[in-house]
């Protein structure tokens, strides 16, 4: 290919990143300079929950004739250049409650407020007022996701991992596959859109299950995951990030915040304390770890969790076996997923998904991917108790090691008493 060739993907990829990070520099609402910038809320008819930063940016050039690339780079340099604005007091104003905030060294602020009256409910979707009083007067309006009386569960999913290959430690391999040509086929698991659609719908196709997502990256790339869940029909949620990494030129380290993972899913399970959950997460990580201390320490709350399997390494099979035994021993289910589809039949199966939804998993899935689908075992016993010590003598483990490197089995742990959702 000649240089020539070989410099246009590069380009046009170049052109796309580029356009999206400069983006939200241009729509941020704001004036003179201070934006006010909420993230997607959510909550119940008693309770809501926001996060949103204010801070500085210079203000756009009054050049009118530039080209579009140009114009991109230099709201990008706005958006490296942003300050952080600490101790800013506003106001958040939801259902006759007012609520005051201040924000934090890093320009951050928390609404957590009670609506004073009743919420509708005929839609989901319901908007915030928010104003700033000083530095300066600054208006913005924020929408909090408030599930209708319909649903029936909650699902709380990771990201990095689960919902699309790993690349939140190398933002430009991460940029480079969301934009260049046929991203959305090598970006995102496959199937897993049709999937996280159908457990949004459940059974009824309207349920309007609560998606909620949690990781480990930095607010800075919230508006890249949008445009990523965009991409891939993946059910729009609070998208909610762990940490803000302070990067900045004078402090390039991240911030350190190991337990907010877990802090997140316990404020969330006593949010919706009269719904049970779904917990999806992978193997690679911390997931299991995080996932069986909830099981644990919340007996009866979790239906079941979502495993994606994508580690062989030891240490990361006895912390899975560590989460089986307590799931099983819970009476709840796990999957260690090879794929979405492993995950979409047994949803089907425990009613939480309608079956007719798992065709569509299947083509979608087949339309991404033309790997071989890996086989499916199961540890199941006649009492949680027997399935957990079934994976204690190392049933799980024997069952994970007999797949190919490039096609891990999957292996669904649950007792033979699990009665579906809608029979429970």
């Amino acid at each position: 290919m000649s240089g020539m060739g070989t410099a246009k993907p590069w380009l046009r990829a170049f052109t796309r990143i580029s356009g999206l990070i400069a983006r939200p520099v241009r729509e941020a609402q704001g004036e003179s300079g201070v934006v006010l910038q909420p993230y997607r809320g959510y909550g119940s008819p008693t309770e809501v929950f926001l996060i949103g930063r204010v801070f500085r940016q210079s203000k756009p050039s009054s050049e009118t004739r530039r080209t579009p690339l140009l114009a991109d780079l230099r709201d990008i340099g706005r958006r490296i250049a942003r300050r952080a604005v600490p101790n800013a007091d506003g106001t958040a104003r939801f259902y006759g409650a007012e609520e005051p905030f201040t924000t934090d060294q890093d320009g951050y602020f928390r609404v957590h407020l009670s609506p004073a009256l009743s919420v509708p409910d005929d839609r989901w979707w319901h908007t915030m007022d928010l104003a700033l009083e000083q530095p300066q007067a600054v208006q913005a309006q924020a929408q909090i996701f408030i599930p209708p009386a319909s649903c029936r569960y909650v699902v709380i999913s990771d990201i990095d991992d689960t919902i699309m290959y790993t690349g939140v430690a190398n933002k430009l391999r991460m940029l480079w596959r969301l934009f260049v040509e046929d991203a959305k086929s090598r970006m995102a698991f496959p199937g897993v859109g049709a999937l996280y659609r159908a457990l949004h719908a459940g059974t009824s196709g309207h349920q309007q299950n609560p998606m909620l997502y949690v990781s480990r990256a930095p607010w800075g790339i919230y508006e890249v995951l949008e445009e990523f869940f965009d991409r891939h029909g993946i059910p729009v949620g609070p998208i909610l990030f762990l940490r803000e990494w302070g990067v900045s030129w004078t402090s390039p380290l991240p911030h350190k915040a190991e337990d907010h993972k877990r802090e997140l899913i316990h404020n969330m399970l006593a949010l919706y304390r009269d719904l049970p959950f779904v917990l999806i997460g992978d193997s690679g990580q911390h997931d299991p770890e995080i996932y069986r201390q909830i099981v644990d320490e919340h007996p009866g709350r979790v239906l079941a969790v979502y495993i994606r399997n994508v580690s062989r390494d030891p240490k990361r099979i006895r912390e899975i076996e560590d989460l089986a035994k307590v799931v099983a021993g819970a009476g709840s289910s796990l999957v260690l997923a090879a794929d979405s589809l492993a995950m979409a039949g047994h949803a089907v199966g425990l009613g939480l998904i309608a079956p007719a939804t798992l065709s569509e998993v299947k083509d979608e899935k087949a339309a991404a991917d033309t790997a071989r689908r890996p086989a499916t075992h199961g540890i199941q016993r006649a009492t949680p108790a027997a399935t957990a010590d079934a994976v204690s003598r190392g049933d799980l483990q024997c069952l994970v090691e007999t797949g190919s490197e490039a096609v891990p089995p999957s292996v669904v742990v649950e007792p033979k008493t699990r009665r579906p959702l809608d029979k429970a």
